[in-house]
């Protein structure tokens, strides 16, 4: 048996009184997500669990099957695991944004979601001018670097609010906070001048782009032990296909092999085609595929209520209806992995639909996808990881 899993993150949402009190979910147009409903079964899963942080590396765990509070990881070494950095015993990893603050305001969580290469030249400025014994800097996709610290624990103890939460918020009260703080305060500080220098930041500013003000380290992370992988967990060999560090670093994790697909991207430039043709080629040597698309989330973060309806048809249009085509020999699964509601502009932890169908999967009568008819048929996946119990059972 073969088996697809398509991750809409932060596709999920609230109802908005500019779509007539329908979600962006379930005012877009997805013919195709509807039909897999009609030939299969609907219904909510609870993928992050009471009193953790609705984050995708808590939400993602969940649906790659793994319990996110058990196998805990911080998303700092996720990610860094993603470019291949091995962490001594006595480092952390953290997520670095490129921000731009402006009058005191978060006035871009993404830097005006700079370019990989534009950012990766003024990460590169940063290493050359701050990077020491303490701090290493990597830099990774858009405006998503690492920041390894070196002997000092007490990070893992600090308050940190993700740049995302607080977009065009006050930074005050935001910055990390607790025991140790004014080691990152001061690097942060130190930061601010490197980042007026740098010849690619100038040139951003001169194109009318938004030139990088800040960086912001948060979501800390140390090098995790004992995680079973996918395959000795499961029985079966997966591959996945993803546009940010997060979902290829739990693959580097879990033993997932990563697939590397020109055009996949972590925003509405994505190659669409390019990612599920990609994904079903895997599948000629694996048991399992997981195509995770990131730009619902990232539009939902921009509070994008056009943008957000226009990624989910995008998915639906270009990804869904191939494997329509294939649902009577693969089965599929098709969910966000938390919503991201564009009143927000951040994620909550509320449970998200899912949709399941394919050979041995019953016909529940369902006839749409949405968060609505989801839980309108009963059905609850709680822990949100049993989703994997019911796609491969």
């Amino acid at each position: 048996m073969k088996h697809v899993i398509v991750i809409l993150d932060g596709a999920a949402g609230w109802p908005l009184a500019e779509l007539g009190s329908k979600t962006t979910l379930g005012h877009a147009h997805t013919p195709n997500l509807d039909a897999l409903a009609a030939a299969g079964v609907v219904g909510l899963a609870q993928t992050v669990p009471a009193g953790v942080e609705p984050s995708s590396s808590a939400a993602c765990t969940s649906i790659l099957g793994y319990d996110p509070v058990a196998d805990y990881v911080g998303r700092g070494a996720i990610e860094a695991a993603s470019l291949g950095v091995t962490l001594a015993a006595d480092e952390i990893a953290m997520r670095m944004n490129l921000v731009h603050i402006a009058d005191g305001m978060m006035a871009s969580y993404a830097c005006g979601h700079i370019r990989t290469e534009e950012s990766r030249m003024i990460v590169e400025d940063l290493a050359e001018a701050l990077g020491d014994e303490t701090f290493t800097f990597y830099p990774g996709t858009a405006y998503r670097h690492i920041l390894v610290v070196k002997g000092h624990p007490e990070l893992l103890d600090l308050a940190y609010t993700p740049p995302h939460d607080i977009s065009d918020q006050p930074i005050e009260g935001k910055t990390p906070a607790g025991d140790g703080a004014e080691l990152l305060l001061d690097l942060m500080d130190r930061a601010r001048g490197v980042l007026e220098r740098s010849a690619e930041n100038q040139e951003r500013g001169v194109r009318g782009d938004l030139p990088a003000t800040d960086i912001w380290p948060f979501w800390p992370g140390v090098a995790p032990v004992g995680l079973r992988p996918f395959t000795e967990t499961r029985g079966v060999k997966a591959a996945l296909t993803s546009g940010v560090d997060l979902l290829n670093g739990l693959a580097v994790l879990f033993g997932i092999d990563r697939l590397d697909i020109p055009g996949v991207t972590d925003g509405s430039d994505n190659d669409y085609h390019a990612q599920i043709e990609g994904a079903l080629d895997a599948l000629e040597d694996h048991d399992l595929v997981i195509v995770h698309v990131e730009a619902p989330d990232e539009e939902g973060h921009g509070g994008n209520t056009e943008g957000k309806v226009a990624a989910i048809e995008a998915i639906d249009r270009d990804i869904i209806s191939v494997l329509r085509d294939c649902v009577g020999h693969i089965r599929i699964l098709a969910m966000p992995d938390h919503p991201t509601p564009i009143e927000l502009k951040t994620h909550v932890g509320e449970p998200v639909p899912f949709v399941l169908a394919g050979p041995g999967i019953p016909v529940d009568g369902s006839t749409a996808y949405t968060e609505i008819a989801a839980a309108a048929t009963g059905r609850f996946v709680d822990p949100g990881r049993g989703v994997m119990d019911l796609l491969l059972g």
